[in-house]
């Protein structure tokens, strides 16, 4: 593959061109939904910087790879933080945000995996002495009414079955007829109460079918979250998935001790590993459908990473702005597209490696059954036809890029994997980091689609940690203070 420098000069190129009228509805439904297309692969350094910057990485870390905004990381206090080991429990009613938003079908769970996830929590209170031990959770978006469709009683079953213990379902979440059942339940006890999305205090407002939003009264949710209050003595934060969300059971529970459980510690510790002191050289893979949703975690990793590798629908935006290239009907960001030359240039100052595809598989719809077709860098995409995936020759030159890292970090799937004829890049992908994995690299997967497609695979176990929030990892790697996070009591 040839090399080359890219001038901001270039990248204004072909921006005249690019703007495409209007958007068709499974651009709109890949922009929602995180479904990814493909891009190109193309390194911004030659190979003599090449050199330079790989012996740049066997001395100590610059400056500019530190977070310039230590502030904004939560992650850099989360050693500060209190975790569940640190708290007395004995005697005590341990009161826990888990996140057993679970997948329903027919009454019943098609996946425990997030139930599974909180039994470590739920035992530690258990064996350790608690007096009962309390659940609280969300499921679903009820809207601040009671709909018996995302009712928690079923949890309550699967989490017996998982627990080996008989677990209490209450039919509410606060007032005094739960008080009253938490109080008088027999010591031991574990209780599940009812969704607290069946309060509009909880999340603070709510939306008709319409899509009008009302907002809850301040003083209910007041009275709401002391409601919570008072059936803990302790209060323990396992719901990493919704840690960025400010609702009342995430931040409103004024306990003098609030902690965070196993789940929530290794989330954040994992992601303290990679943002605060990451074994170099460090990777970040991003994809995703719009470079707009994307530019404060590309302006984020930017001042971390070693090398970048572009993927998913967004790289077709920098590589059209970049340098024309034809991309037939594939997706395109013009408000992203604005953003593409600050960008580049920001990484040519930081010496940072950037990987876009060279191919891609290509579609002539947007539907698991469409004709698949391939296209190179120089002939382009033709016009009808869209890139749904990466090809083999970008499929290498990820592998290659993963396997020169030591710490890896994955936000985002290559291909549009949920269609089985354009998910041999995110395979390859997986691949590629399972074997970096083997080979000593710390292999983080931010959640969301990413971890749908280590799942898919079965390949969790096989990689150093794969993260159970989306919309939570996503704020954690722009940069963001998770509330929930910010909530937890300091050490002392």
């Amino acid at each position: 593959m040839s090399q080359m420098n890219v001038s901001p000069l270039e990248t204004k190129k072909g921006l005249d061109l690019a703007r495409r009228k209007g958007r068709s509805d499974w651009q709109t439904r890949t922009d929602r939904n995180g479904l990814r297309d493909a891009g190109r692969c193309r390194a911004l350094t030659s190979s003599n910087e090449r050199r330079d910057l790989r012996y740049k990485l066997a001395r100590p870390t610059s400056d500019h790879h530190r977070s310039p905004h230590p502030s904004l990381h939560p992650t850099m206090s989360i050693a500060n933080k209190l975790s569940i080991t640190d708290l007395d429990l004995k005697g005590k009613r341990v009161l826990i945000r888990v996140d057993f938003n679970v997948p329903m079908a027919d009454g019943k769970v098609t996946n425990p995996a997030r139930i599974v996830a909180a039994l470590p929590t739920i035992k530690y209170a258990i064996d350790n002495g608690a007096a009962k031990v309390i659940l609280m959770s969300h499921l679903g978006r009820p809207d601040g009414k009671v709909n018996p469709k995302y009712s928690l009683e079923p949890v309550s079953h699967e989490l017996e079955k998982h627990l080996g213990k008989s677990v209490i379902f209450v039919n509410d979440c606060v007032g005094p007829d739960v008080e009253k059942t938490v109080n008088e339940a027999p010591a031991g006890s574990v209780i599940l109460l009812e969704n607290l999305r069946f309060h509009i205090e909880e999340e603070g407002s709510s939306k008709d079918k319409d899509g009008k939003k009302t907002k809850a009264d301040p003083a209910k949710v007041a009275e709401f979250r002391e409601g919570l209050t008072r059936l803990g003595d302790v209060y323990v934060n396992d719901a990493f998935g919704t840690a960025h969300r400010a609702h009342s059971s995430m931040v409103g529970v004024k306990l003098s001790h609030r902690a965070a459980g196993f789940l929530m510690k290794k989330e954040l510790d994992y992601f303290a590993k990679a943002l605060e002191h990451p074994e170099r050289p460090f990777l970040a893979i991003l994809g995703g459908a719009k470079v707009s949703d994307k530019i404060q975690l590309i302006e984020n990793m930017l001042d971390k990473v070693n090398s970048l590798i572009i993927c998913g629908g967004m790289a077709f935006t920098f590589k059209k702005t970049l340098e024309n290239v034809k991309i037939g009907e594939s997706l395109f960001d013009a408000a992203g597209s604005e953003k593409v030359a600050a960008l580049v240039e920001k990484a040519k100052q930081h010496n940072i490696k950037i990987v876009f595809p060279v191919d891609y598989v290509t579609a002539d719809k947007f539907d698991k059954d469409a004709k698949t077709g391939h296209a190179t860098d120089a002939e382009g995409i033709p016009d009808g036809w869209m890139g749904l995936d990466a090809g083999p020759k970008s499929r290498e030159l990820f592998r290659q890029t993963v396997l020169e890292s030591k710490t890896i970090l994955w936000n985002g799937p290559p291909g549009v994997f949920e269609f089985e004829a354009f998910s041999a890049s995110s395979k390859a992908l997986l691949d590629a980091t399972v074997e970096a994995a083997q080979k000593g690299a710390t292999v983080i997967v931010g959640g969301g689609d990413t971890a749908t497609v280590v799942a898919k695979y079965g390949a969790e176990d096989k990689l150093s940690h794969v993260s159970t929030g989306g919309g939570a990892s996503l704020e954690l790697l722009e940069g963001k203070t998770l509330p929930g996070v910010a909530e937890l009591s300091e050490k002392q």
